[in-house]
């Protein structure tokens, strides 16, 4: 299977959004909440105090633009007309209705989100050619993904004009990989490779999950997407043959689904934009996909079971308490601090599919990585699907 990863590109979100901000805010606004005598602890065990997003939290918080009057003001106009209103009455009424604050639309909330993933992917794509030693003339194959900012065309078409690619770069967009995208996208661009060894593959994650923090939901799971959530843009180069610019060789990869848990976790459209749909069950189902996964690596690793073991296990789980099971279930005698990188990403916010390769880039600047140390790449998503990597530091 052996694909070369370059260094990947990271752009975190320009505008830093404080817990202790988002508290403030969700406090204010839902000061009955059932949850509100206990928020700052569900705040502080999160272990998030910022993370950054593409757009302020002002824009997020915003109402719409259209006001308490959804149907339109000559539709209220004439209704009022029939029941009796006299014309100073139904203006006094149109004026009052207006005046309310109303949600912002599905339009309002996405269009500036989508725009900024589509500077954002850009800028990390040119930052990963630039480190990869590339043009964008290299680049024989785009796979993309941005699960939270729906479009068509997509964030494909969208980065093939801002970078000029050649009119024959095949085009792979993976909209809806979301948490996965990372290690997903790394698999695919293997295969790629491996049917074509000379094949340049350029990988961009781009997502605003900001833009699923509701201001108008009062649950809890709704609470907790608010204080989860970081925008992210990361990109970077696979080959087949290894360039002086690469840092990981990657050798196989695992997939696993579970069947019947397409419910647990979710991205919902309603009128006033997306909502992340939590499931107190995901977690457990996630661990199943943990447990999978180190079946699998027992099996790949049989002839040599009791001295192989990773040097490094870049995971995002989507949460502390998978991190955890993870560190509990680890086969006995692998080294303490393998998930490290992790736990540092996710104190920043979790990054949906840019994850990985954001936890992948800190392992590489802290400089520690010696050639032929072992990685492990994992990551699980709604479906709830797992993807996960092995290779070698070179």
């Amino acid at each position: 299977m052996a694909a070369y990863l370059c260094p990947p590109a990271v752009i975190h979100g320009e505008h830093t959004v404080k817990t202790s901000q988002i508290v403030a805010e969700v406090s204010e606004r839902h000061p009955y909440a059932a949850w509100a005598p206990r928020i700052d602890g569900i705040a502080a065990g999160t272990g998030i105090e910022t993370r950054g997003w593409m757009l302020p939290l002002e824009t997020a918080v915003a109402p719409g633009k259209g006001g308490g009057l959804g149907v339109g003001v000559e539709p209220a106009q004439e209704a009022l007309a029939r029941d009796g209103f006299t014309p100073r009455d139904v203006e006094r009424v149109i004026a009052a209705l207006e005046s309310i604050p109303g949600p912002q639309t599905v339009q309002e909330r996405t269009a500036p989100a989508w725009e900024a993933v589509q500077a954002y992917g850009e800028h990390a794509a040119r930052g990963a050619l630039q480190t990869a030693g590339l043009d964008a003339a290299d680049v024989d194959c785009l796979i993309t993904s941005h699960s939270t900012t729906p479009a068509l065309p997509g964030l494909d078409m969208s980065l093939a004009n801002r970078l000029q690619l050649r009119n024959d770069v095949m085009l792979l967009p993976a909209t809806q990989w979301a948490c996965i995208a990372g290690t997903r996208s790394l698999a695919l661009a293997a295969d790629l490779v491996a049917a074509d060894p000379d094949r340049v593959v350029l990988v961009v994650i781009s997502e605003a999950l900001s833009t699923t923090y509701q201001p108008g939901d009062d649950t809890l799971e709704s609470l907790i997407v608010r204080l989860l959530f970081a925008d992210t843009a990361v990109a970077a180069v696979v080959t087949g043959r290894p360039r002086p610019e690469s840092v990981l060789r990657l050798d196989a990869a695992w997939h696993h689904t579970l069947p019947g848990t397409q419910d647990l976790h979710r991205l919902e459209t309603r009128a006033d934009g997306t909502h992340f749909v939590m499931d107190r069950r995901g977690p457990r189902a996630v661990q199943e996909t943990v447990t999978a996964m180190w079946e699998w690596l027992r099996t790949r690793y049989q002839d040599d079971p009791d001295s192989w073991h990773p040097d490094v296990l870049l995971a995002h789980p989507g949460g502390t308490r998978v991190l955890e099971y993870m560190e509990q279930t680890m086969p006995d005698g692998w080294p303490a601090g393998l998930l490290d990188y992790s736990r540092e990403s996710y104190t920043s916010g979790n990054r949906g599919g840019a994850a990985v390769f954001d936890i992948l880039r800190r392992a590489h600047d802290a400089g520690q990585q010696k050639p032929g140390n072992r990685a492990v790449l994992y990551a699980a998503a709604p479906g709830l699907t797992a993807t996960a990597l092995e290779g070698q530091w070179l």
